[in-house]
Parts: structure tokens; sequence; C-alpha cells
């Protein structure tokens, strides 16, 4: 039995993904439509257990694993052996350790891949072409879970009545586990995207689903549905609906991914919303008897499930060639065309049954044969990616190279300082300690070129916190020479205006510092993005203090939108086009400037 209208709360959930993945700027809080796919989800799967209690008194659990292997596997493996020959149109930065990736794809593991190799779920300099596989990943781990409890749930339930009181304080039962352990994870972490990946913590949507099937369902309901849907007009029902929509939507434009609020709150949220819109459309099937969905709508929803996977990678790898707009449209033409490929033939054909597209069944043994075949070259070629691919990216490895080399560099000048301590009357040695992050490690030997003595010492993913701690350790050992440079604040702090306080209050006498504003492209103009905050304070403390200064690297992003292109918008610039160099020169020559002007200055007396 299909549920009509139920297909609008899934191309809600694929709507609000494609935005948040093609416009991230103009839809920050679109990764909730991954959590309308998770409740959604929770609840078709429980309704059908109920439904197949309901006809047998039994769950038939290798059955159940059966359905759902024959309706996940085979468009997963299509995709990855699709995506593969379109990598050699990229840099071969995107193939590295994609051996690693593809593993934990087919394992379904990709949500523990991406929390071990402590990944950001927004911030990678090089996208993981499958990371997207992680809600996948969730799935396949509730699927497993339930079914086996729900498979012993029906050995103990006597009556469906008994059955669905089960399953109801089961789901209850895990979502309150599941939501508290994502809602303290948040106040622990200082890494949210751990929490946003965890099985643990973020499979709570799952069960707001499977709660609400017990009431709802599809053929087996509650006698409260019964009285719900006779209570409810046709136009209750779509103002349910239309609201429920828009607090997605609103949600959508609003929720900042590395929030606190967006943890405590907004997930939970969206959660009930798409709970909503499934009452809504589950009372407007009811109300509706007579009318069709629309032939369009159901298409949509069909290879929704394909459409998500197909379009991440394949965006990724339109974007690197082409403009945003082109990669967009293209990348959508592309996944609805092999989602519907999958979906329409090589699903059914796999699984024993006759293709039907709309409703006809087709003999298409013509076209399945050489798709099929095709997939002994594809998996081919895969292996050979795999084997040929560097285990690290160029922007990796020239991340560990400089952080190697800046270790070296500073304890030789450490024995320096040591040895010839005393230029001034505060004892302290000319030069420049600058402290970093990663965007500060990517432009270490342009640094190096205009301030030959400078010392540096970054670290990808350093925020203020952190750095303060570093700042501190060199305070402490006298090794801070007298212009102190502190290039961070692109992996925000809430409390930034604290941590900066702290640097200027700690700041030995005789020394100068000089704040290297922080620039996030994705963010860039907001006024109430931490990142443009810090910058502003950054700026106020300058004027405060006459032995503060600023490198206004923000600005100087701004003004150059050629080192962003093809890039995350926070380390500018590739290799391949050289744009790396235009970039890191930039930076250095930035740098450059606010330290000569501080030489000018004052020094903290």
């Amino acid at each position: 039995m299909r549920i009509k209208w139920f297909s609008l709360v899934r191309i809600t959930g694929l709507l609000l993904v494609l935005l948040y993945h093609f416009f991230q700027k103009f839809f920050p809080g679109g990764f909730i439509g991954v959590d309308i796919f998770f409740t959604f989800s929770g609840f078709l799967i429980t309704a059908l257990l109920i439904d197949e209690f309901a006809r047998h008194q039994k769950i038939d659990l290798k059955g159940f694993l059966k359905r759902r292997f024959y309706r996940i596997v085979p468009p997963l493996v299509f995709m990855v052996l699709l995506v593969m020959p379109f990598t050699f149109l990229v840099r071969r930065d995107f193939i590295a350790g994609i051996g690693t990736q593809i593993a934990a794809v087919f394992g379904f593991v990709t949500n523990f891949y991406e929390m071990l190799s402590g990944g950001s779920y927004e911030s990678q300099f090089i996208p993981h072409l499958f990371i997207h596989t992680w809600s996948l990943a969730l799935e396949v781990h509730y699927y497993v879970l339930w079914a086996l409890l729900a498979w012993f749930l029906a050995k103990k339930a006597k009556t469906v009545g008994q059955y669905r009181g089960l399953i109801f304080l089961s789901s209850v039962g895990l979502f309150l586990v599941s939501f508290m352990t994502f809602f303290i994870g948040a106040l622990l972490t200082k890494n949210l995207s751990n929490v946003y990946f965890s099985s643990m913590a973020h499979i709570f949507p799952f069960f707001v689903g499977s709660a609400l099937a017990t009431v709802t369902g599809i053929t087996t309901v509650s006698p409260n549905f019964t009285k719900l849907a006779k209570s409810w007009t046709s136009k209750k029902a779509l103002s349910v609906l239309g609201g429920a929509f828009a607090v997605l939507l609103l949600l959508t434009f609003i929720l900042p991914f590395d929030s606190i609020w967006t943890y405590l709150f907004g997930f939970l949220v969206a959660t009930l919303a798409a709970a909503s819109m499934i009452v809504a459309t589950r009372v407007l099937h009811e109300k509706t008897p007579d009318q069709k969905e629309p032939a369009v709508i159901s298409f949509i929803a069909d290879t929704s499930y394909g459409v998500y996977l197909f379009h991440w990678p394949f965006y990724i790898i339109f974007s690197q060639l082409m403009t945003n707009g082109w990669a967009s449209l293209l990348t959508t033409i592309v996944s609805f065309s092999l989602a519907a490929l999958s979906f329409y033939i090589i699903e059914p054909t796999l699984a024993g049954r006759q293709p039907k597209i709309f409703g006809l069944q087709m003999d298409l043994r013509s076209i399945t044969r050489p798709i099929f075949y095709s997939a002994i070259p594809l998996t081919l070629l895969m292996f050979g990616i795999i084997l040929f691919a560097p285990r690290v990216g160029a922007f990796d490895e020239n991340l560990i190279t400089e952080g190697l080399r800046q270790s070296d560099n500073k304890m030789q000048i450490t024995r320096s300082q040591v040895d010839n301590a005393s230029a001034t009357s505060y004892n302290v040695t000319d030069g420049e300690t600058m402290i970093g992050d990663s965007v500060n490690l990517r432009a270490s030997d342009y640094l190096k070129k205009v301030l030959p003595d400078i010392q540096v010492d970054a670290l990808v993913s350093r925020n203020l916190e952190s750095g303060l701690k570093v700042y501190e350790t060199d305070i402490s050992n006298h090794v801070l020479l007298k212009n102190v440079i502190i290039a961070l604040g692109t992996n925000s702090s809430d409390n930034y205006k604290e941590l900066l306080d702290q640097f200027v209050e700690k700041l030995p006498k005789g020394h100068r510092l000089i704040f290297v504003t922080p620039y996030d492209g994705r963010e860039a103009g907001d006024d109430s993005s931490v990142t443009v905050q810090t910058r502003n304070y950054e700026l106020e403390l300058a004027k405060k203090y006459d032995y503060v200064f600023v490198a206004d690297w923000y600005q100087a992003a701004l003004e150059n939108p050629a080192i962003w292109a093809g890039t995350d918008n926070v380390h500018f610039g590739l290799e391949t086009d050289g744009s790396i160099d235009i970039g890191g020169e930039l930076y250095a020559n930035v740098v450059k400037k606010a330290v000569e002007e501080a030489k000018k200055g004052a020094i903290k007396p």
C-alpha cells in the first residue's frame, strides 16, 4: 500500500540537502534535510514491521534484511563505480586515500572513518568524495539494531496492540538515550562534527519516526489516529503540512552547523517538524481517496535515495571544472538520470523482478546486460585507482612538511635566543614569533621569503584557545621574539573576546602584538558570524592599545576573489593554476606590511 503525499516529506528532505550543498552560504542549515530522511525512515520501517506482524504474527528477519540489502547496496555500488572514471578530471588530491574511503563506504562505517580522521563535516580543503555516505552508515546501523529488537519483541507480543505498545515504549526509551547523548555530547565536545557523525547520538530522529509509526502507521493504524483523521479537515491537514514545511525552511536559513544551539535544540525542532509533516500527509491520504499523486512527485520521491547518493561526488567533481551554477545544474541532471536508471531498471532486475517504468512492465534485457557487463571494467578501474592513488594529497603533504620544517626552525631559533638574549632593556630579542593555524601553515614558505627570520608555530585546527596555551608556554620559556603575531580565529571560538583580551593582557613588556584577522569566505560579510566578529574585535583592540596592531587578511581576501576559486574558501589557492602562489604572496605581504608598521610604533611598557 502506497501512502499518497508521503513523497512530499522525502522531497523536502532532498530539497534541503541539495540547497545546502549547492548554495551553502544562502542555506546554511540545509543539513537538517538528512534528519528529515532519518525521521521518515524510522517511521516507514517501523510501520511496515507492524503491518507484517499484523498479517503473520511474526517478523521475517531474514526477509527484512534481504529487502534492505537490495534497496541500499546496488545503488551504492553503482554510484562508487560510476564516480571513479570522473576522478581523472580533477587533481589527484581528490583520490588521496580513496581506498580507505571506499572501504568505509562498503563497510557502512563512513561516520566512524570521518570521526577517526578528525574531519569536520563542513570544512575540508579537499572534500571527501564519499563523506555523504555517513548518513547511510547511520541508517544501516539503525536497520540492524531495530530489526533485531522488532523481531525479539514480536516473539513476546500476543496481539497487534501489545506489539505496538512494546514498539512505542522501546522507541521512546531509545530516543531518550540517544538524544541525551547528543545533547550532553554537544556540551562537552570541542568538535561538534563528532557528535554529528555519532551513531549513538544522532540516531534519535529514527526513534521519533518509530514512535510515530505506532500511532499513524500505514495499513495498521491506532484508534487514536482514526479519530484524528476524522476530526481534521483537508484544510487543517494542509495547514499543518505547510506550517511544518515553513519551520524547516526557516531553520534552513538560520541554523549554523557549528552553533551549540543547533545541537541542543535545532535538530530536535527539525525532527519534530518532519514528524508533523508525516502526520499531515498521512491524514491527507485519508482525505483524498479519489485523488492521485502527480507522477512527477512520485518520480522525485522514488529516486530521492539515488539522487542523494550521486549528487555529492559529482558536484564536487563538476565544481572543480566550472562555475557553481553550472556545476549545480549538471549535477542535478546527472543525479536524477542515474538515480532513475538505478531505481527503475538495475534494482528490480537484481531483485529478480521485471523492470517497471511508471507502472508499465518492460523487457529491458538489451539495456540491462551491457550495464551489468560494464561493471567488470569499472571494478578493475576502481581497484587500479585505489592501488595507484597517493596516500595523502599535495595539500596535506605540504602541511606535514611545513610542520616538520617549522619545528626544526623553532629549535634553532630558541637555541640562538638562549645564547644571545639581551637585545633591549627588556631583554627581548628582535624578530617575529608567529602562532597560527592551517592557513598560516600554508603560507609558511611565503612568509619566510619576506620575513626570513620569522619563527612560525602553526598547526592544523588550532583555535584561539589552544593557541593561547602555546602563547603562555612561549612566555614562560622566554622565547617570544619582539613582535608577536597571532594568526588565529578561522577555527572560531564563541568566547573570542575573552581569549583575545588574554593575549593582550599576558603579552610581556617590551613586545608588540599583531593580530592577523581571520577569513572564512562562507561567512564573509555576515556580521553575525563569529569569524567576522573576531576580526572586528581585533580592530577595536588595535585602536585601544598603541602596542597592538592588525594585519587585515580578511580585507585582503575579500578584495582578491581569484585566490578562492575551487577552494574551501578558507585555505587560499590551488597548485594546479598557480593561485596558491598569488594567495601565499598576498598573505605574506599583508603580514609584512603590518610588521613594518608595528616597528614604527610603541612596545608594551
